[in-house]
């Protein structure tokens, strides 16, 4: 997909006749053009000559995105250019304006004192309007150069109407002036102070709107505002500073405290506090040690680190996030289709509306300048820009909006979508829980404890299954050394299998080993009952033990399935594990339905047959989850999950929180109903504004448009829009959970505690504090440092836990 930044386009009717233009070019096999970024985005294989080209015969610019324009100027991204030109066209406007209406009403209405040259001589009155709402139109010449161009080409826009009516009221009051040199005393029918009005009016809109436009894309402006400028790497053991643009991967360089991160790297010597606030949205600062990874644009608060760049500036974390945000704000949202074929015809319409009127009003015995008067009105209230703004500027606010919090829509269709699913398919692990499984239950079976443990360490030691890598870590912590193996296999879906000690030893599900050998179900069923998950082990055909494991819940997961219900979402969590094991989990959840036993291969499947009955939203972060991810109607790759499935999917969040999910679909219901506000008033202001401009409602109420007021709806029209789209940024999407949080602690205690790092730290707290006697429950949160404790119980003691885990009470 190639990328264009368009010139001369004023509205909606600009947008569809360059999209149809383009639209074509052979090879060209879609087209989208942003209003609001002057972009363009187009797929194919067309040559971008031919396709820049096509712009210029439907009568506008073109150029390569990011590359040299046709004057050889290098244009900045997001700059404002526009505000300061028409605030200097407008400062200059005004001024004039101001002379031509002391001259047009000030004297000729009120009697205001002019040169005694002028005093009974209407002609030179007339001439001096005249030269003065000249001398206007020179200075605003943009809207004739720009309205008369597109009419040419058949291609009216709003420039158009502009022209026309300022046009007309110029051109028929300079017929009057020529009538009254022949004694004609026609000086109050003149439209000089008309002309110019609507022109400087229409500017002041223009310019109102270019400001607030400029504040939709603010976000991306301080996105692109992260990225470093320069970075101090290590040459032969010396210390250089660079420009950010020029680290390699593999460069070795340092941060020191209140420095900006120039590029994702891991860390490998010293310790930290990242501020990752800009990235994710968390307020408060992680730390960060050897081995870690950090991300480019992040801020070290305090500490010295040493570190390895793992991308070059253009391949960082940041960088994707910054594309990702441009290109959804580019893209076009389904509901903008609307808006586009009304705008397609709006202008020829309005034009044709304006002659009628003009016409019925001479037929019914009315004069020229009056008939004149309602067509002008009609031609200058009609605005069709705030058709074209309805949608793009909703949409850049609302990712503006979600990447301040750590949420990236890909796409306008994604941002647009969310809001609109009923179902929400919810991944378990990693997803629901933490991801990171810990073994609760050690049963063996004619041998110790530490022999079993030392069987299913050797075997699952080379696995990447999540529960191999809890038995993996309990072996480490134990200090049980690994067997030495051969012939390993992985039984997908079932288990894995190794050759040790000239007998074969098979870890798998209770389905698969139930093939090798009889095993009692009744140990099986009491383990999932619990939520575990049972792994059987046997050496030949006999069985030799059960380590089970169980993967602990995030500590929002509950709150956010809530909110998803309360949202009136139906609620499914997919898992492989067995019926019992899930049905456990999603209990303890409470999510609306549980399907469980599911193939990594048929969640796709799973997937699409939930879509028969509406949208369906599918939240994973594991590459088993991709293919779900992308068959879903919206795929929510959560940010810690692995690459595929953040490519696969069309929402991403940077923090590894179901509550972002919920968030995330909260502000695409939000930006949907503001799209909705802005189309409806877009399309009621024109259908109101048309037939009251016209004279329809003189008859009926006595409503009278003088064309000077249609200027002025006009041009507020298009600023009511944005202004309504900014208010996004006014959401509060954590408000009701914030609420919910402070009802759960003023039902208990809460305890500052430092030195928990990640989920996994929550879980050995979480653990450690509910075999307290008396103690309900146990909420950690490693990212604000506190633990709240529920129930009845010693609080010495609870401290005295907490501190035995490794971690400080303060």
């Amino acid at each position: 997909m190639e990328k264009y930044d368009i010139t001369g386009m004023s509205c909606a009717a600009c947008v569809a006749r360059v999209e149809k233009a383009v639209l074509g070019v052979p090879s060209v096999k879609s087209c989208s053009v942003n209003l609001l970024t002057n972009s363009m985005s187009v797929e194919g294989e067309a040559k971008s000559e031919d396709i820049i080209n096509a712009v210029f015969k439907a009568g506008y610019g073109a150029s390569l995105a990011n590359g040299k324009k046709n004057e050889g100027q290098e244009k900045k991204p997001l700059s404002d250019t526009e505000t300061p030109r028409l605030r200097k066209r407008l400062i200059y406007s005004v001024g004039f304006l101001i002379a031509l209406m002391y001259v047009s009403m000030g004297y000729t209405m009120w009697g205001f004192p002019l040169p005694s040259f002028f005093e009974n001589n209407q002609i030179a009155v007339g001439l001096l309007q005249m030269l003065l709402s000249g001398i206007l139109l020179i200075i605003n010449q943009k809207f004739f150069v720009s309205g008369f161009k597109s009419l040419i080409k058949g291609s009216p826009n709003m420039d158009t109407l502009v022209a026309l009516g300022s046009g007309v009221s110029y051109g028929y009051s300079v017929v009057c002036l020529f009538l009254m040199t022949k004694g004609e005393h026609l000086l109050h029918d003149l439209y000089f102070e008309s002309a110019g009005m609507i022109l400087v009016l229409i500017t002041v809109g223009k310019m109102l709107e270019a400001i607030s436009k400029g504040k939709t894309t603010n976000a991306l402006k301080e996105l692109m505002s992260l990225k470093p400028r320069s970075a101090t790497v290590i040459v032969n053991g010396v210390e250089k500073e660079i420009d950010a643009d020029q680290i390699k991967k593999g460069d070795i360089f340092i941060v020191k405290s209140g420095g900006v991160i120039p590029t994702d790297a891991t860390v490998i010597e010293g310790q930290g506090a990242i501020d990752e606030s800009a990235l994710t949205g968390e307020s408060l600062p992680c730390d960060k040690t050897v081995e870690e990874k950090i991300y480019a644009g992040t801020i070290l608060r305090s500490g010295f680190i040493k570190c390895r760049a793992e991308a070059s500036s253009e391949e960082t974390v940041l960088s994707e996030i910054i594309r990702t945000v441009s290109d959804s704000a580019s893209s076009k949202a389904p509901i903008a289709r609307v808006a586009d074929k009304v705008s397609g015809v709006f202008v020829p319409v309005v034009i044709t509306i304006a002659v009628i009127t003009t016409v019925i009003w001479l037929l019914a015995g009315q004069s020229v300048g009056y008939a004149l008067a309602r067509g002008i009105s009609v031609l200058v209230i009609s605005c069709p820009c705030a058709l074209g703004l309805a949608t793009p500027v909703a949409i850049m606010v609302g990712n503006g909006v979600g990447a301040r919090r750590g949420i990236l829509f890909k796409n306008a269709t994604a941002l647009e979508n969310a809001g609109k699913a009923k179902t929400v398919v919810l991944d378990k692990t990693g997803t629901i829980t933490v991801g990171k499984p810990i073994v609760t239950d050690i049963i063996p079976y004619g041998m110790s404890e530490n022999q079993l443990l030392r069987y299913a360490y050797s075997l699952e030691k080379k696995s990447e299954h999540p529960l191999a890598l809890a038995i993996v870590d309990k072996a480490e912590e134990t200090g049980i050394e690994a067997l030495e193996i051969d012939n390993f296999t992985v039984l997908l879906g079932n288990g894995v299998s190794c050759t040790l000690e000239n007998e074969t030893i098979v870890g798998g599900s209770y389905k698969h080993i139930s093939t090798i050998t009889e095993i009692d179900r009744s140990e099986f069923e009491r383990l999932s009952k619990d939520g575990k998950t049972p792994l059987y082990f046997t050496k030949g055909s006999e069985l030799v033990g059960i380590i089970a494991v169980r993967d602990e819940i995030k500590t929002d997961s509950c709150e956010a399935i809530s909110e998803l219900k309360k949202m009136g979402m139906h609620v499914v969590m997919l898992t492989g594990d067995n019926e019992n094991s899930a049905n456990a989990i999603g209990k303890q959840v409470g999510v609306s339905e549980v399907i469980s036993g599911v193939m990594p291969k048929d969640k796709e499947r799973v997937v699409a047959e939930l879509k028969k009955q509406g949208s369906v939203i599918m939240v994973g972060d594991g590459i088993n989850d991709a293919p779900a991810l992308t068959e879903a109607d919206i795929g929510i790759a959560i940010g810690q999950g692995t690459q595929i499935a953040i490519e696969s999917a069309q929402v991403v969040l940077m923090n590894n929180s179901l509550m972002d999910a919920v968030k995330a679909i909260k502000l695409s219901r939000a930006t949907l109903r503001n799209i909705y506000q802005n189309l409806f008033w877009a399309f009621i202001y024109n259908i109101i504004g048309i037939p009251l401009a016209a004279g329809a409602f003189i008859a009926l109420l006595g409503w009278e448009l003088n064309p000077m007021f249609g200027a002025l709806a006009m041009s507020l029209s298009s600023f009511c829009v944005v202004t309504n789209a900014l208010r996004l940024n006014l959401i509060k999407l954590e408000k009701e959970n914030k609420k919910m949080l402070f009802k759960k602690k003023e039902a208990g205690i809460v305890l500052s505690v430092e030195g928990m790092m990640c989920p996994h730290c929550e879980a050995r707290v979480k653990k450690a504090v509910e075999e307290i006697e008396g103690v309900e429950r146990a909420e950690p949160n490693h990212k604000k440092n506190t633990v709240a404790v529920f129930g009845s119980c010693d609080i010495n003691k609870v401290k005295e836990v907490i501190a035995k885990e490794g971690y400080t009470v303060k």
